[in-house]
């Protein structure tokens, strides 16, 4: 890893779960080096737009791929090098959702539960958000709002949502089961260190649940 890639997947979400209705709280800027985000103190290391473009641009080809860590890596720069709101909540979502891949990579299906629902809560977050300052934004100019990173542009927020809901209630079956019939046994082949991180942390046969692309609005 670079020096700028820090932190590692499966960080706990924070409580509570976004569900229909959810409202947004949105990020602001507090003491230097810090931003405060979903009532929390989160780091701010800032990067110029440029440089978080890059970031995330890396990242989403990461996670295309199927390189769930990396991708993971990629991106968590580029979120804390912003303050602004919705571009924090976007990036921490697909950072969450990677995550919970890594750990369907890791035999956990307790870590996927976790990050799955971080990951609802945080694009939920975002599209809210987002929703909020376009409409803000048209009212003063037609062009909308900005979107220095690009994603916002082509993310089909929304449809993002159905599928981490249905990847949700698929792990969330998976977690009733006994431990045993959950994890499984010890996996034929190691998956490779961009997929699913230090080899040490594997619990056993990879999670079955569908892949999740990003997709992109109607055209």
């Amino acid at each position: 890893m670079t020096g700028a890639r820090v932190g590692r997947p499966g960080t706990p979400a924070g409580p509570g779960f976004a569900g229909p209705g959810f409202v947004a709280t949105p990020a602001t800027a507090g003491a230097s080096g810090r931003v405060m985000e979903r009532g929390r103190a989160k780091a701010h290391r800032p990067l110029s737009a440029e440089v978080r473009r890059a970031a995330v641009e890396r990242g989403l080809a990461a996670y295309g791929r199927g390189a769930w860590f990396l991708a993971h890596e990629e991106l968590e720069p580029a979120w804390m090098g912003s303050d602004d709101a919705a571009e924090r909540a976007l990036l921490s979502g697909i950072i969450k959702l990677a995550a919970a891949f890594v750990h369907a990579a890791r035999g956990n299906p307790l870590g996927v539960r976790v990050n799955l629902r971080g990951a609802r809560e945080r694009l939920a977050t975002a599209a809210t958000t987002m929703a909020a300052g376009a409409s803000a934004a048209a009212a003063v100019s037609p062009a909308g709002v900005s979107d220095p990173l690009g994603a916002a542009e082509w993310i089909d927020l929304p449809t993002l949502l159905i599928g981490v809901d249905d990847r949700l209630a698929r792990v969330e079956a998976l977690c009733a089961m006994p431990p045993d019939a959950a994890i499984g046994d010890a996996p034929a082949a190691i998956p490779p260190h961009d997929v699913a991180g230090p080899v040490g942390r594997l619990r056993g046969a990879p999670v079955e649940i569908p892949l999740l692309p990003l997709p992109r609005r109607p055209a």
